[in-house]
């Protein structure tokens, strides 16, 4: 299993602005941030957990909608149906976390778990669809794909929406409106 300096040593050898490089560095950020929440308590832990939660629920909407439908061409059909089933069965989880104690023996449980699962879906991106997609396409066309996920990550959801997990069209439709609540009710917690 990989881990977050091998993550940011194979982003470091990838041009700047490729998707897979930036993908890489998310991975790599969320790997330290499951570490975090594990080590930590009360409400430093619930902001560490919230920054991973925002992480994951804006990483994994930019790669159903500007990912994985390259991947389907590039890896197949299949693979890009098993990350997308494994990203909507860890939204469910998500929203489920969300809604936990962090500081509860029930939250460290199933948070053991969902790192587990979460880490497995990362390792089998980076071995299975990443090399397929960095393969099928141009540094040029990677370097769009690049600035498309950015795009895409400022106006994605930062909670999780488990009935549009799994679907770019899903994703595409709903994702807009779902991130102007979220983003709100992220404002308004704040202050």
């Amino acid at each position: 299993m990989g881990d977050a300096q091998n993550d940011l040593n194979q982003a470091a050898q990838l041009p700047e602005g490729d998707v897979v490089a930036i993908l890489l560095e998310q991975h790599a950020r969320i790997r330290q941030l499951f570490g975090k929440v594990k080590e930590a308590g009360g409400e430093e832990r619930q902001r560490t957990f919230d920054e991973l939660r925002a992480l994951l629920a804006v990483h994994e909407t930019a790669e159903e909608m500007i990912l994985r439908p390259v991947a389907a061409d590039t890896a197949g059909k299949t693979e890009a149906d098993a990350r997308n089933e494994e990203e909507a069965e860890a939204n469910k989880v998500l929203a489920e976390l969300e809604k936990m104690d962090v500081d509860s023996p029930e939250f460290s449980r199933r948070m053991e778990d969902f790192e587990a699962a979460v880490l497995e879906h990362a390792e089998h991106e980076e071995q299975g669809e990443f090399p397929a997609v960095r393969a099928g396409c141009s540094e040029d066309q990677l370097r769009k794909m690049g600035r498309r996920l950015r795009s895409v990550e400022r106006m994605a959801p930062t909670h999780p929406h488990p009935t549009a997990a799994g679907s770019t069209a899903a994703q595409w439709l709903t994702g807009p409106f779902a991130s102007m609540v979220d983003r709100t009710r992220d404002a308004l917690s704040k202050s």
